[in-house]
């Protein structure tokens, strides 16, 4: 490579719950660098899944946490070309990519849900991912077909 790669930044964490992983999930959220309402939408939905999954023993945040392992991608398709022909070649996906993958297709499918607020929304998708359904993990189960399917394509592996 011409270019050496660029140095990673380092996240802040949160200021209630002291984690790095609410501040990069609360970046993916944030709109036109508004920050502090971004926060507010995530703490409020927490309260909302707090509200609605009162029976669970779990805190409203290992809730979310669980809720984003279970809709992590563990496989990709990539497209490849060989020989005039593209392939989709599944590949494993990095741990940082999955974790982004992950918290944008939560967000990106609780901004299509219908409700009245994003903190409704947001928390009618982190109770859908906790229990296995819900339009991101659809989306993570549709991933993982794609790449059984081109299981024959493995072998093209960059």
């Amino acid at each position: 490579m011409r270019k050496s790669t660029p140095k990673k930044r380092v996240v802040l964490p949160d200021p209630i719950f002291n984690e790095v992983m609410v501040t990069k999930f609360v970046n993916h959220l944030m709109y036109d660098g508004k920050k502090s309402i971004a926060f507010d939408i995530f703490y409020s939905s927490l309260d909302l899944v707090k509200a609605k999954l009162s029976n669970e023993e779990k805190t409203p945040l290992e809730i979310w946490k669980q809720a984003l392992d279970n809709i992590t991608p563990q496989v990709e398709v990539k497209s490849r070309r060989i020989g005039g022909a593209t392939f989709q070649v599944p590949t494993e996906i990095r741990p940082d990519r999955k974790e982004s993958i992950s918290m944008k297709n939560l967000i990106i499918y609780s901004r299509k849900r219908s409700g009245r607020s994003m903190a409704e929304k947001l928390a009618g998708e982190i109770v859908d991912a906790y229990n296995n359904q819900g339009g991101a993990f659809k989306r993570k189960e549709d991933m993982h077909r794609m790449a059984e399917a081109n299981r024959a394509f493995a072998h093209f592996r960059f």
